[in-house]
């Protein structure tokens, strides 16, 4: 019942009742603006989801954020225990740091799979079977009997986690545009964001009851219960006339359209570096903490919590922000942020300034990478809402791709001399680096129009 109600709203806000007379032109993000004679009435936007009820709007965040947050404890939950894997498979830190970037290069492929299939097919059964996907690779993970078998599960885990973050923005930005689309957007990454904060405190507990197998287990019954959820809840939001059909366009049409956005090109660029940056810290710091630091896996967890939190207090803080002054100006003080708290963290570690001159300035980075990611996601979308899943699948390609290339190079510049603050955060501040000169260069804030309401 619930997605036939929702079915009859995408129903009639996709053909409104309007005087052909004065039949009101489209907008880019795909709102239909109405404007009247009447000052009163004019002028309106009406995109599907503002037929929807606050209830309803409520529970798709909420399931929908669930969904994004699979792909988060897919990679956070298992951190903690790194230095177990390295030591029940006798090998490497920077191997077992392989594994997470198996995960992201997983999270990649499926997104530029998955996204652009969402544009032909609609939204439910790419989702439907890729989170599937996840639930049969996380058994197989659980059962792995080698470190190789291991890395390989991990990468259809990633691929099959890669659904939940590229259909949900696809749903979100099918049902709404302009700033109602930033709100949307930063209160799914609040649900979402909850998982950093709860994955490594729930993976160092799952330790203390269980081998690192059973937390395989544990994302196996997750996988499920979103796969059931996604079943019950999650409606078809892209009607069959923007799917195939006379007159649609191709997969490579869509992406030619895309790429062809310099704006677009831009907050890529940005997005998949502070991505880089975000998980330089997390494929070191299990080590950086726990080894260095001497951190044991619960202390690690609360740590790493309390980074978390900074994110999330940033995502939400930034959706106002952006509201308000725009999101290409919230990126460039939370891209300057970034790059002054790498740089702490390098003097700080250079000075001997110990535990507290890394952790100061790391939450402040941490919190920047909250403000940065759903301006640069806004950012995107609001631009391509004909083709959000192929949009959104770049941006999830490139995002963990591109970090999966460049965090273990934390491993790499530690050979020898174990992973230190400074090994860390030069990986992390040479990303803020690049993600700044892509703003100024290739974005241009000032070029960038304010968001329709």
């Amino acid at each position: 019942m619930l997605r036939n109600e929702t079915r009859r709203v995408l129903d009639t806000a996709s053909h409104p009742v309007i005087p052909s007379s004065s039949r009101p032109p489209q907008t880019n993000t795909g709102a239909i603006r109405a404007i009247g004679k009447n000052p009163a009435t004019a002028p309106i936007v009406l995109h599907p989801g503002d037929a929807i009820p606050a209830s309803r709007r409520f529970l798709y965040i909420l399931v929908l954020g669930a969904l994004t947050a699979l792909g988060p404890f897919t990679i956070d939950l298992y951190l903690p225990a790194f230095p177990v894997l390295e030591a029940d498979f006798q090998t490497t830190a920077a191997a077992i740091q392989l594994t997470l970037t198996g995960t992201m290069i997983g999270f990649a492929l499926g997104q530029l799979i998955v996204g652009p299939l969402s544009d032909k097919v609609g939204r439910r059964l790419p989702l439907l079977s890729v989170t599937a996907l996840h639930v049969a690779a996380s058994i197989f993970a659980a059962s792995a009997p080698t470190l190789e078998t291991l890395s390989i599960a991990r990468v259809l885990m990633g691929a099959g986690a890669a659904a939940g973050g590229v259909v949900a923005a696809a749903i979100i930005r099918d049902l709404f545009g302009g700033r109602r689309l930033v709100v949307m957007l930063s209160r799914m990454a609040m649900v979402s964001g909850v998982a950093p904060v709860l994955a490594p405190l729930a993976g160092s507990a799952l330790l203390l009851v269980m081998n690192w197998r059973g937390i395989f287990v544990v994302l196996a019954v997750y996988g499920a219960v979103m796969l059931v959820s996604a079943i019950l809840f999650v409606p078809e939001t892209l009607p069959p006339a923007r799917r195939g059909g006379p007159g649609a366009t191709t997969v490579w049409q869509r992406y030619a359209s895309v790429f062809r956005d310099r704006v677009f090109i831009g907050v890529l660029i940005i997005g998949a570096m502070t991505f880089s940056g975000l998980f330089s810290y997390l494929s070191a710091s299990s080590f950086l903490f726990q080894v260095t630091y001497q951190f044991s896996a619960q202390g690690y967890g609360v740590l790493f919590a309390a980074n978390s939190i900074g994110v999330v207090v940033g995502v939400q803080v930034a959706s106002r922000l952006a509201a308000r002054f725009g999101p290409q100006w919230v990126l460039a003080v939370s891209t300057a942020v970034l790059v002054l708290a790498g740089g702490a963290i390098v003097l700080t570690d250079q000075l001997g300034l110990g535990l507290w001159g890394t952790i100061v300035p790391l939450f402040f980075f941490m919190t920047a990478c909250g403000f940065t990611f759903p301006c640069a996601q806004v950012l995107a979308l609001d631009r391509h809402g004909k083709a959000a899943g192929t949009a959104q699948s770049i941006i999830g390609a490139a995002n963990f791709g591109v970090a999966g290339i460049i965090s273990p190079l934390v491993g790499l510049l530690a050979t020898g001399s174990g992973i230190t603050a400074t090994t860390m955060a030069s990986v992390m501040l040479g990303c803020a680096v690049i993600g700044v000169l892509s703003l100024w260069i290739l974005v241009r804030p000032r070029t960038v129009e304010r968001l329709a309401p």
